[in-house]
């Protein structure tokens, strides 16, 4: 116990990443995170129970509902320094809400075993209010209250720029698949070439987020990226049948990393001269410019793959051009209507007079 929390990072002989703390319990249940969720999921659950454990310093049986609300109170860290952005202080809401999140799965967990000295989870659910009548979900306060954001989007001239900045093929083909096909990057680097639809100009995401799998059109833009890819510059050995893979140096042939995709878009950003470019905004970007263009939503959730129609809502928001449209036909069809009430009472008065 007295290493805990140290996180150990391992790769097996087949390239699967786990994580360990150091604590039987916990690194069972990332054994049991790894079997049901993604890579990516996994990384940031051993992060958040590494930074829970940091700051509790208990046995992981021993935690109660007080160690919780100290773990948020240091979390929120200085009240006296603020952010300009949204006026928090420490991590932001959103980042703390992951991490209570994770906390709790761990200790539902760890209650389902039914092994253990844990009968009830420490996390509390939320602080009951004095509003009356209604579900209790209703009745109950969250812990961490996450402000709803709009997502960054880039001008056509911004990701005009961006692309033009790119070096290579893979890489156009890489932001193309984000930018115009409104891929996530873990569904950009777990394309494969079974995935790849050429014929039909589509994609099937089978590594998409919490597992669902779907099927979306891509342009030709970025199949004419990733022909140039595959013919002039992925290594003829690469032994893999991953799509995307490192160019050169020690790892050439390999499948690339979520970092390695991050370092080339931060190059590219760079060059563009652009303030801001994630691979989060290049999809937002095109789901934005799908709603712009009059996708309809339910159109727009499937390209996405959204489970949620309240997901995809946000981009009746971030779809200024789309929702200015929709005000003016609105408030024409309102003057219209104003008016011929107007001409309709006029001519009352004209025969009354």
């Amino acid at each position: 116990m007295s290493s805990f929390p140290c996180l150990v990072r391992l790769v097996s002989g087949s390239g699967q990443v786990r994580y360990r703390l150091g604590e039987r319990l916990v690194d069972r249940y990332l054994e049991f995170v790894a079997g049901r969720c993604r890579p990516d999921t996994l990384r940031a659950v051993a992060f958040d129970l590494k930074a829970f454990f940091a700051v509790i310093g208990k046995d992981p049986v021993e935690v109660t509902a007080a160690d919780v609300f100290e773990f948020l109170a240091d979390q929120r860290g200085d009240r006296t320094v603020i952010r300009l952005a949204d006026r928090g202080s420490g991590l932001s809401a959103r980042t703390i809400a992951r991490r209570l999140s994770s906390v709790s799965g761990l200790y539902a967990y760890l209650v389902a075993r039914g092994d253990t000295p844990v009968v009830v989870n420490p996390v509390p659910r939320g602080l009951m209010t004095r509003r009356q009548g209604g579900s209790v979900r209703s009745r109950t306060a969250p812990l961490v209250r996450v402000p709803r954001t709009l997502p960054r989007v880039l001008s056509p001239a911004g990701a005009d720029r961006l692309v033009a900045a790119l070096r290579t093929h893979r890489d156009r083909a890489m932001v193309l698949a984000m930018l115009l096909a409104g891929l996530r990057r873990c569904e950009v680097l777990g394309l494969r070439f079974a995935d790849v639809q050429v014929a039909d100009r589509r994609l099937a995401v089978t590594e998409g987020k919490g597992g669902h799998h779907r099927v979306v059109p891509a342009a030709n833009r970025f199949f004419d990226a990733l022909g140039a890819y595959l013919h002039d510059e992925r290594p003829p050995d690469a032994r893999t049948d991953r799509v995307f893979v490192v160019l050169k140096g020690p790892r050439r042939g390999q499948p690339l990393s979520a970092e390695g995709l991050d370092e080339i878009l931060a190059g590219a950003r760079n060059r563009a001269g652009l303030e801001h470019a994630t691979c989060h905004e290049l999809r937002h970007t095109c789901l934005t410019r799908l709603r712009e263009a009059g996708m309809a939503l339910e159109a727009v959730r499937s390209q996405a793959g959204h489970r949620s129609i309240e997901s995809t809502r946000v981009y009746l928001h971030l779809a200024n051009d789309w929702l200015a449209g929709q005000y003016l036909r609105a408030s024409q069809l309102i003057d219209a209507d104003t008016a011929a009430v107007g001409q309709m009472l006029a001519i009352q008065e004209a025969a009354l007079s």
